[in-house]
């Protein structure tokens, strides 16, 4: 390497040397203060993006920073076994070789995922060694390993045994595609264009009809009651009625609930229980029962009479031309409407009732709840906070069971001999009420977000009381992205609190999305998303880094430009002329060097040294990392034109500590050309071991200050004084400028408005 920076043999050459010096590993036992990140594990499946570039960035920068200010810092890595992501990558896998999982039966496919995960698990993890991560890689956990899977059992046992989980029949967000339920967080809602049905449902004693309407015809099939409102006036004699049911013709009672809306269509609404949430209540409070009308692949069962076999849209289409051919449909209305999605494949979802464990989580939301409040937690920007306390206030009970092969198997045993259930941590041998040695084990698998909420203390050693627990528990920060707020952010805050009795992190840091050039978020879905691998490969990890972390303020999307990762590189390749262009310029003596009289221009060098050192030091704290590259690049163009005129050894002295301490700022956030720099300027290999910089307030006090000078609130000039002047002797000197005195001619002067070193403000009339 030359005068010219080449990113990827500085890459290469300081990754391993950090790795051979053991610099990212902490100690539990030290006496320095501990300071601790839990990595938001990626998926195993995933490949990184730019997204995810930004996300360990941050959390790299805040590792790095406080090792070089003295904390034992330690940054936990890891991966997320992905249940349904992993399962879909696998089948999709046999599906190429004409097999499916059913083919292999679960034991063997259980180890084909293994296989592959053995075998391609790896990908994204040495993508972050690639951008430079810090992680203590011997420390690496996955939600599957040995120790967590334990943790996952202790949970749960626990949270049973606490009457917090319970099994029930419940209506549910399945997936026909993935076959399995997903919890209210995972659907994904998008608005498409339908329609909405008109029918009428004739009374029975032939006195008339009532109208009802419907985005979703085929689910008439499963009515069971139409409902009005108790106060709908229209309907009062009508409650306690039958209709007939069109195309199944059975009678179902008109019942009244408040849950209607009477200014919608006809003000009558059909009831299927078992197809839609709201109607599901419904059927808890009147004795209408409910009618199973699809599969778990949303096929059209044996209650459907004729459209039995169907798939669901097939039979809409049949259902409303037989309505038609009956003389039942009345209109068809063009509606748009919220369709919610599988956020994993994307397939519409269906309400399904079926058997489905669930973990209560009032109780634990409202100590979740109380630690933000108390300043346990604080999250980062606070503006997120309001968000937070309304999804708890407002939270439902977490369906936790999944209907998948890959993932915790849920630690529940049946005894067929006498119908007993056994919860426990361990695998049982027999049954402790009759002996039986014949059970079987529940064939579902825990949420994927199970096994992350417990990621604070379970990678830790939890459920053992280890070293590591105590030295990092509860850790400092979490970095992870706003979208995740109450998928992982908020179920970690209630499963820490309640099975530690502590927060699991102190501080988190809600960032925002890395968007596209059209403003889209980027997503391997949408194939928009720039692969980070591409960026490295063209313009170095380092450039990369920057990049996601100048473009993003804390409250604002990063915006993706291909230009702006380009300017980035030159700030960075400016940064290494500096540094390295002028081997006559750097003086490694400068300390000695900079005491004594100095020009004008060397102390204001010195003076916005100090000024960045002290704005550096602020953004990092308050996680402002745009600003504080912002800072970095004015110092860049304060030295440039300076190191053009240098001529003298006080030139080179304050030169040279600018430079110095630009490196040391620069370095969490481009550490492989920094400790490349830093070597090159004759000091002890990588920055990892010296100390983060401190600013010299009283260099970095400015000598003068500009103010403006207002007349009545208006700007008449400005004024150069000494920082820290005496306002009344400036407001003296501003009376008496020129421009000011031709305002203030003929007027009386009321009072004058002093704010020291910003303005002086004369009121007269």
């Amino acid at each position: 390497m030359g005068k010219v920076f080449e990113p990827h043999a500085a890459e290469e050459k300081w990754y391993r040397h950090w790795l051979d010096q053991n610099y990212f590993h902490a100690k539990d036992a030290s006496d320095r203060p501990p300071f601790s990140i839990v990595i938001p594990p990626p998926n195993v499946t995933g490949m990184l993006h730019m997204g995810h570039a930004l996300n360990n960035t941050l959390q790299d920068i805040m590792i790095r920073y406080r090792r070089m200010q003295g904390y034992n810092a330690m940054w936990m890595p890891g991966t997320d076994h992905a249940g349904i992501a992993t399962q879909n990558v696998v089948e999709q896998e046999l599906a190429r070789e004409g097999k499916n999982r059913h083919d292999l039966g679960r034991e063997k496919f259980i180890e084909r995922v293994w296989e592959w995960k053995h075998k391609y698990g790896g990908v994204i993890t040495n993508q972050l060694k690639r951008i430079g991560c810090s992680c203590d890689w011997p420390r690496e956990r996955f939600t599957m390993d040995e120790g967590l899977s334990r943790a996952v059992r202790e949970a749960f046992v626990r949270l049973y045994n606490d009457g917090l989980i319970y099994q029930g029949d419940y209506i549910v967000n399945w997936c026909p595609r993935c076959h399995t339920a997903i919890s209210d967080l995972e659907v994904e809602y998008k608005e498409e264009p339908g329609h909405l049905w008109h029918i009428r449902y004739p009374y029975a004693d032939g006195s008339g009809d009532i109208v009802v309407a419907t985005t979703r015809p085929e689910t008439m099939l499963g009515d069971t009651a139409v409902a009005v409102n108790p106060q709908d006036t229209r309907y009062t004699d009508k409650v306690g009625k039958e209709v007939i049911l069109p195309l199944v013709n059975k009678k179902i009672p008109v019942i009244a609930d408040d849950y209607v809306t009477m200014d919608f269509g006809s003000g009558a609404v059909k009831i299927t229980p078992a197809c839609d949430p709201a109607d599901f209540a419904i059927a808890q409070r009147h004795p209408i029962g409910l009618v199973m009308i699809m599969d778990g692949s949303a096929v059209m069962n044996e209650n459907c009479g004729v459209y039995q076999g169907q798939d669901r849209y097939e039979c809409r289409k049949n259902v409303i031309a037989d309505l038609e051919k009956g003389g039942y449909l009345l209109e068809t209305e063009s509606y748009t409407h919220n369709v919610g999605k599988c956020y994993r494949c994307k397939t519409d979802i269906e309400p399904y009732v079926s058997k489905q464990w669930f973990v209560k989580v009032k109780p634990l939301a409202k100590a979740a709840t109380a630690a933000v409040i108390k300043g346990k937690t604080r999250i980062i920007p606070s503006m997120w906070e309001a968000t937070y306390f309304d999804w708890m206030d407002n939270i439902r009970d977490w369906c936790i069971s999944r209907q998948i092969w890959w993932g915790h198997r849920i630690p529940v045993w049946y005894c067929d001999n006498c119908s007993g259930m056994i919860v426990s941590t361990e695998d049982p041998t027999s049954c402790p009420t009759c002996k039986n040695t014949g059970l079987r084990q529940e064939e579902d698998v825990l949420d994927t977000w199970f096994s992350s909420a417990l990621w604070p203390f379970s990678t830790l050693g939890w459920p053992d009381q280890t070293p590591t627990l105590k030295t990092f528990y509860p850790t400092s920060l979490l970095i992870t992205g706003f979208d995740i707020l109450f998928f992982w952010v908020a179920r970690m805050m209630m499963m820490g609190i309640y099975i530690m009795k502590d927060v699991p992190f102190k501080d988190v840091y809600l960032h925002a999305l890395v968007r596209d050039e059209h403003g889209d978020k980027m997503s391997k879905s949408k194939g928009n998303a720039v692969p980070a691998d591409e960026i490295i490969q063209r313009y170095g990890a380092d450039t990369a880094r920057t990049f996601v972390l100048f473009v993003g303020p804390p409250d604002q999307d990063a915006e993706w430009s291909d230009e702006g990762v380009a300017g980035v590189f030159r700030f960075l390749s400016r940064v290494w002329r500096l540094a390295t262009g002028r081997g006559e310029g750097y003086e490694p003596r400068w300390r000695q060097l900079v005491g004594g009289d100095l020009t004008d221009a060397q102390m204001a060098i010195r003076r916005k040294t100090h000024q960045t050192i002290a704005k550096v030091t602020e953004d990092i704290d308050r996680m402002h990392f745009n600003t504080a590259v912002s800072a970095i690049m004015e110092l860049t163009n304060e030295l440039t034109p300076f190191a053009e005129s240098m001529t003298t050894d006080a030139d080179r002295a304050v030169y040279s500590e600018a430079v110095e301490h630009l490196v040391m700022l620069l370095s969490p956030f481009a550490p492989h050309m920094c400790d490349e720099l830093w070597e090159r300027m004759g000091h002890e290999p990588s920055l990892f071991s010296h100390p983060w910089p401190e600013a010299d307030m009283a260099i970095a006090a400015e000598d003068q200050v500009e103010i403006a000078v207002q007349v009545n609130g208006k700007v008449r000039t400005r004024m150069m004084i000494a920082a820290g002047a005496d306002m009344d002797e400036v407001a003296a000197r501003a009376q008496a400028d020129e421009q000011v005195a031709r305002h203030l001619e003929g007027k009386t002067i009321r009072k004058v408005i002093t704010v020291p070193d910003k303005l002086v403000n004369i009121v007269a009339n």
